[in-house]
């Protein structure tokens, strides 16, 4: 088995290699992660290169990057997302796994499009009721921020915090724990994948409606760059 773990640079992901290193020791051989070309940026969560770099190292994992201009439409994704995959196989990859928990479309999509490929999906954290799953992660040491929040269903205030018990007391009624729906999007920055935290630093908020980003910063680095 030789996994390839699609790495958004947020918490489900990082669990996802959590439970990985446990049920398959030493499989994960490589983190997937698609950068936006324009910012050289993690896609939506928007976290710095250097931070995703920093990620993987603290993982000891190489990172594979997918380049994707802004904006990007649908079938550009998928073309580089082939190549993607067609690469990894060439390579001796047989797996690709995935941070998802409940959204069934989701899950359809990612397993149509690997069919036929010679990668097979695993969705090594699907399916755990996402509160259990929520307090389960802080309770294993997994250490969050909140990199963006869709402003539509969730106050700006909540960017750039840390997503930990306290957080989770004060969301609002509907809105996932783990924020599935799209509802916020994380950077996580310690945790048992890691085999050291990460030490960042807020730089500044950016918002684009209807999202709004936290600049999350290397400490050390120029905490003035925008997003």
């Amino acid at each position: 088995m030789k996994i390839l773990l699609s790495w958004s640079s947020g918490k489900d992901s990082a669990w996802a290699l959590h439970v990985l290193n446990q049920t398959h020791p030493g499989a994960v051989a490589a983190l997937l992660t698609t950068v936006n070309e324009a910012v050289d940026r993690v896609a939506m969560h928007a976290v710095r290169r250097d931070v995703l770099e920093a990620q993987a190292e603290a993982a000891g994992l190489p990172l594979r990057i997918v380049p994707i201009p802004h904006p990007c439409s649908n079938d550009v994704y998928e073309a580089r997302m082939r190549d993607a995959v067609a690469a990894s196989v060439a390579d001796g990859f047989t797996h690709a796994a995935f941070g998802d928990l409940f959204l069934e479309d989701v899950r359809r999509y990612r397993e149509d499009r690997l069919a036929g490929t010679g990668l097979a999906p695993l969705f090594p954290v699907w399916g755990v009721p996402t509160r259990e799953l929520a307090h389960r992660m802080i309770d294993a040491g997994l250490r969050a921020r909140i990199a963006c929040v869709d402003t539509r269903v969730l106050d700006g205030s909540f960017v750039g915090r840390d997503w930990d018990r306290a957080l989770l007391g004060e969301l609002p009624a509907g809105i996932d724990p783990c924020g599935e729906n799209g509802e916020f999007h994380t950077c996580v920055y310690a945790g048992p994948m890691f085999s050291s935290p990460l030490l960042l630093e807020r730089g500044e908020t950016v918002t684009r409606e209807p999202f709004i980003w936290a600049d999350l910063v290397p400490r050390g680095l120029d905490a003035a760059r925008a997003c």
